[in-house]
């Protein structure tokens, strides 16, 4: 008798549990997964692409050794069109292929001036910049206020590291040193195009 109240009891909380799992995935739906990398996470205003460019990197080519972590860490010179209406221009630099399950934030700068059209190489470290004036600093995710470069761990094979460029239609009110989340809260919404350059690095052998 007990037996049989079991295998009368299980089956129904068996089926409840199974319309509770539709009902929850039905609710959250594919679609509700965030994007990891930021520049897929801000919507832009224009569809027409910010494309940024560098003499040091071509897409898909490699950092020079100089731009690593390993060597003399200097920050890649980037270039761009200007956008019309851009106040200001942000950018960031993320490792989607870090083993830390999410993208490695290795530079993250704003407020470059509205009328600039790229960066030159080794930005200096520190919250505030002096070339191009008036550029602010973040915090990467190797505690650094300002350029980490690439420092793939040995073993670890091929990374790619995703060169993120923002056209805004403000500069952002926010603090030398503040990470990536608080960057993205304040840039959201005021994104007016956006653009991408991807380049790779390995570990030195």
């Amino acid at each position: 008798m007990g037996q049989g109240r079991e295998r009368g009891i299980w089956p129904r909380r068996g089926l409840a549990l199974t319309a509770l799992a539709a009902l929850l995935l039905a609710a959250c739906g594919p679609g509700d997964a965030s994007p990891e990398l930021l520049i897929d996470r801000l919507a832009a205003q224009r569809p027409a692409p910010l494309q940024p460019t560098s003499m040091d990197l071509a897409v898909g080519g490699a950092f020079a050794t100089r731009q690593s972590a390993y060597a003399d860490n200097l920050s890649p010179a980037l270039a761009w069109a200007v956008t019309p209406g851009a106040q200001s221009y942000a950018l960031v630099i993320e490792d989607p292929d870090s083993r830390g399950g999410h993208p490695f934030a290795h530079w993250l700068i704003w407020n470059i001036p509205g009328d600039a059209v790229g960066l030159p190489e080794g930005v200096p470290q520190g919250g505030l910049v002096a070339r191009p004036a008036g550029a602010v600093q973040g915090t990467s995710d190797a505690h650094t206020v300002g350029y980490f470069g690439p420092h793939p761990p040995s073993g670890t094979g091929v990374h790619h590291y995703v060169i993120e460029l923002f056209a805004l239609d403000e500069r952002l009110d926010l603090k030398a040193g503040r990470p990536l989340a608080d960057m993205e809260q304040a840039m959201k919404g005021h994104v007016i195009a956006k653009g991408r350059l991807v380049a790779t690095a390995t570990a030195p052998r």
